[in-house]
């Protein structure tokens, strides 16, 4: 199925009369676990692997406003950290109303419920854009792919694992950006075993690299070799994927902790020398690295999601995981301020639910993913 984004837009005829549902959008969080080749060594730069997450969500609601068309549209959020995200929601409003027009359109109530950790290694910033983009398409009536939507919206421009995990969840590869702006396209998507969990170790006080930020830090480092980027597609490849095919635990947290070392030495120049931005995570890490053999007779699968400054550490089941975070609890291993938590992997995608006796498609059960085109 051909899943490459128009080069115009819209793609599809706008309804003549504006639909009257209240659109609900809810898009998950993923983890970025890695790029592959940053510096291009083959001529094809960045690919991604990542995983969709359960447990923490962006939450958006959009519908129509009483006024005449073409009146201000209204923003609102309760919440502080929503409210910090009402800027970038209204930037994707201007965007979709400017590349896909809709006639007599009326103005737009945007409520952001729920808003992922900003600059914290879950993709905030795309799940966002998606959310705000397929309630505006689903409010119009408008059929459009995720890609369109993202490229529209100027996200992808790197990685392709949060319009992956957007459309459908899982254990994510992408192929990295193609030419002209083309979203990264997915290589390969997996199904992690329902059992595992991920215990995430979150700094609040601490924000990732972004923005201009982000991309001086990138141009500020050596390349990464080629023999470096062989052996990460060689781990990618060979350990990380298959063994998530097999449910093979320990071949996947090994080969996770080494895509990690590699790519945390590759990065530390940009985190005051380490391989995560948070001094106090890194703390943690090592302690949860060192502990994990001894207490569980396994290795833990770690590392750092995207810039930080949120840690991970794969586990074969939730027992292992609570047990590995009340001893670090017990131990006195975890900063104050500093949060543990276990989150299971998420193989579906984002959920839409519309409301309203004129909604178009029909409303699906809440809950129930999207479905991609």
């Amino acid at each position: 199925m051909d899943r490459r984004p128009s080069p115009d837009f819209p793609p599809a005829e706008a309804p003549a009369e504006p639909r009257l549902a209240v659109a609900e959008v809810r898009a998950p969080g993923r983890l970025h676990l890695g790029f592959l080749d940053p510096a291009a060594t083959l001529g094809r730069r960045f690919g991604s692997l990542g995983l969709v997450i359960a447990g923490f969500e962006t939450v958006v609601q959009l519908g129509p406003l009483a006024g005449p068309a073409g009146g201000p549209d209204r923003l609102e959020a309760d919440s502080p950290a929503a409210r910090a995200e009402l800027p970038r929601a209204a930037a994707h409003l201007a965007a979709l109303r400017q590349g896909l027009p809709v006639p007599h359109s009326p103005p737009l109530r945007l409520r952001l419920d729920q808003v992922l950790p900003a600059h914290a290694g879950f993709g905030s910033g795309t799940q966002l854009a998606l959310a705000v983009g397929r309630a505006y398409a689903a409010v119009h009536g408008l059929q459009i792919d995720t890609p369109s939507l993202a490229r529209l919206l100027g996200r992808g421009l790197r990685s392709g694992v949060g319009i992956a995990g957007f459309d459908q969840g899982g254990l994510l590869l992408d192929g990295g950006p193609g030419r002209g702006g083309q979203p990264a396209p997915l290589l390969a998507r997996l199904c992690l075993p329902a059992d595992w969990r991920v215990l995430l170790v979150l700094d609040p006080d601490e924000t990732g690299l972004a923005g201009d930020r982000e991309r001086s830090a990138l141009a500020s480092l050596r390349p990464l070799s080629q023999a470096q980027a062989a052996a990460l597609c060689h781990e990618v490849l060979m350990r990380v994927l298959p063994s998530a095919a097999d449910g093979d635990y320990e071949a996947f947290a090994l080969g996770i902790s080494a895509v990690q070392a590699l790519l945390g030495a590759h990065f530390a120049p940009a985190q005051s020398g380490r391989a995560y931005l948070s001094a106090r995570v890194a703390s943690v890490m090592d302690w949860l690295a060192a502990e994990a053999p001894r207490r569980l007779g396994l290795p833990a699968g770690i590392g750092q999601s995207s810039w930080g400054p949120t840690g991970f550490v794969f586990l074969p089941s939730a027992h292992a995981a609570e047990t590995l975070r009340a001893a670090a609890l017990a131990a006195g291993q975890v900063p104050e301020g500093l949060q543990l938590q276990i989150v299971a992997p998420r193989n579906e995608g984002a959920a839409l639910r519309l409301l309203g006796p004129e909604a178009s498609p029909r409303p699906r059960p809440e809950g129930q993913p999207l479905a991609t085109a």
